[in-house]
């Protein structure tokens, strides 16, 4: 059964709007903007219909911080009003509001109006589950084909994306970079993180594939896969812009080689204008290369590598990821234990 969330100060309007509902509907009742954005925060309705005209925080500011949680921003909200002005319409609209319904209620059209947007919201989240399938697929077969051309990276992409998923919701969880990090953020950044290497697939074999160290021409041809991949990834998302996603991914394959004191390539970016997306990938991305066996040299211990990450605070790593590291570092370990 579906669940519908009524917001209203007014009682009377609660027990009609209930007693309209309650024989097709899971019904929760609240008195305010505010209990409604508490009742939120530990439960998910399938739709919300908010009054207007309430005391202290009113329908449109109750909207509002609705629609700028990513965990309720998808939330229909059908507004609830005594005086449907074209006015009040066009700004409820513009808040995020889905529809209006007048009061006095009148039960069949109440019903009607809500039958529809819980199918549309139905539709729309089957559509969206239908795009992160193609999503998923895509990433993997690009994933795939990356490992397939270097020899040396098999499980690299898994390990890195996990990496990344824990580096992020441990800044969020500290209150860092609050402004840039959210829960539809890191979602994107994991995603993208497969994908930071995709530009592999221009460099020769002859390079990618070589039993020894690189020589300096050599490598200087290895990085130019940040490049490669940021034009490849650009390509794609000329064709299929609606993969948001890609435009991190994008951001990711240019930067994760960059360093915080400006000596990484291939633009020399310095500091915070280094994405934050390529700051945390390139902490994950060294972890796994240390503790990862070449033919030039055996793999580190975990120790070791995280001794190298820890001297790199600063210079080439975000004091404040590597700080985050520190903390989280066992998790990196056991992400490598179960992943080998």
């Amino acid at each position: 059964m579906k669940h519908i969330l009524l917001v209203d100060d007014n009682i009377s309007n609660l027990k009609l709007a209930q007693s309209l509902l309650q024989d097709h509907y899971k019904i929760s009742l609240t008195k305010s903007g505010k209990q409604a954005l508490a009742f939120c925060e530990k439960h998910r309705p399938d739709l919300i219909l908010l009054d207007i005209q309430m005391p202290e925080m009113d329908g449109f500011e109750t909207i509002r911080r609705l629609k700028s949680e990513p965990k309720t921003a998808k939330i229909p909200v059908i507004f609830l009003t005594a005086t449907a002005s074209r006015e009040i319409e066009s700004q409820g609209f513009e808040y995020g509001a889905v529809d209006f319904i007048t009061k006095p209620f009148a039960k069949s059209s109440m019903l009607h109006r809500i039958d529809i947007h819980l199918q549309l919201s139905g539709q729309q989240n089957y559509l969206e589950q239908v795009v992160k399938s193609l999503q998923d697929s895509i990433i993997s077969n690009f994933s795939q084909l990356i490992e397939c051309r270097d020899n040396e990276t098999g499980g690299h992409v898994e390990r890195t994306k996990q990496y990344v998923e824990v580096l992020s919701r441990e800044l969020m969880k500290r209150g860092a970079y609050p402004e840039i990090l959210n829960e539809a953020y890191i979602e994107e950044l994991v995603c993208s993180a497969a994908l930071h290497d995709i530009g592999k697939i221009g460099i020769s074999d002859l390079i990618l594939l070589k039993p020894g160290r690189l020589t300096n021409e050599e490598f200087e041809q290895m990085k130019e896969h940040t490049t490669i991949g940021a034009r490849v990834l650009d390509k794609m998302i000329k064709k299929t812009p609606v993969y948001k996603y890609l435009g991190l991914a994008k951001e990711v394959a240019l930067s994760h080689h960059e360093k915080f004191d400006g000596t990484g390539y291939p633009y020399g970016l310095k500091g915070h204008g280094i994405p934050l997306s390529g700051r945390i990938m390139a902490i994950a991305d060294v972890y796994d290369a240390l503790i990862e066996e070449r033919v030039y040299r055996k793999a580190m211990s975990h120790e070791e590598a995280c001794k190298i990450i820890m001297e790199g605070k600063g210079t080439q790593f975000d004091p404040i990821i590597v700080e985050v590291f520190e903390e989280v570092k066992e998790e990196f370990h056991q992400i490598a234990l179960r992943t080998k």
